[in-house]
């Protein structure tokens, strides 16, 4: 039995946001997801926001991101309308440099998770979507290890450059 491919859903609020998402996208599509990009807004467009989130399951999304600012509803008015896992990024604005946005995604009531990821933080989004979908794909899930594998072993040799700069203090 083979395993049909899921897309990634990228939602911004606001074209404004490209900045931020394409963290995510690029993430993504480097690991051979395929995404697609929309704007909705959970304010102004929001039969239409309903809309897609209710029918991504039917349309082949295995998750979807939601990126916005501000008030920030998006994550959770497409989380109330569908089972597919929904990773909310909160994005900076010049209001309250973006806490007001990560309260209003992290901040969701019982029965309606999303998942939230740091201030601007895309491409972490994008790792945890593609992690979403390792567990069912094994060729995303090979890379994300070698993903990890090569972090630790930049990290160590960090650490040995370190160990011999701090023996010459």
């Amino acid at each position: 039995m083979s395993i049909v491919k899921k897309k990634v859903a990228v939602i911004m609020g606001s074209d404004s946001d490209l900045p931020v998402v394409k963290g995510a996208v690029t993430m993504l599509r480097g690991f051979g997801v395929e995404v697609k990009v929309h704007v909705m807004s959970a304010h102004r467009t929001p039969a239409q926001a309903c809309e897609f989130a209710s029918n991504a399951k039917e349309n082949g999304f295995g998750v979807i991101i939601a990126a916005a600012g501000k008030a920030a509803h998006l994550a959770g008015v497409l989380a109330a309308h569908t089972t597919v896992p929904v990773i909310g990024i909160p994005v900076k604005s010049s209001t309250l440099d973006g806490l007001d946005a990560l309260l209003a995604t992290v901040q969701m009531p019982k029965g309606i998770p999303v998942a939230t990821v740091a201030i601007d933080g895309a491409e972490n989004a994008g790792i945890l979507a593609a992690q979403i979908l390792g567990v069912y794909d094994e060729d995303i899930a090979v890379q994300l290890t070698a993903m990890k594998e090569n972090m630790a072993q930049e990290v160590m040799e960090k650490d040995k450059k370190m160990q011999e700069t701090a023996s010459t203090l």
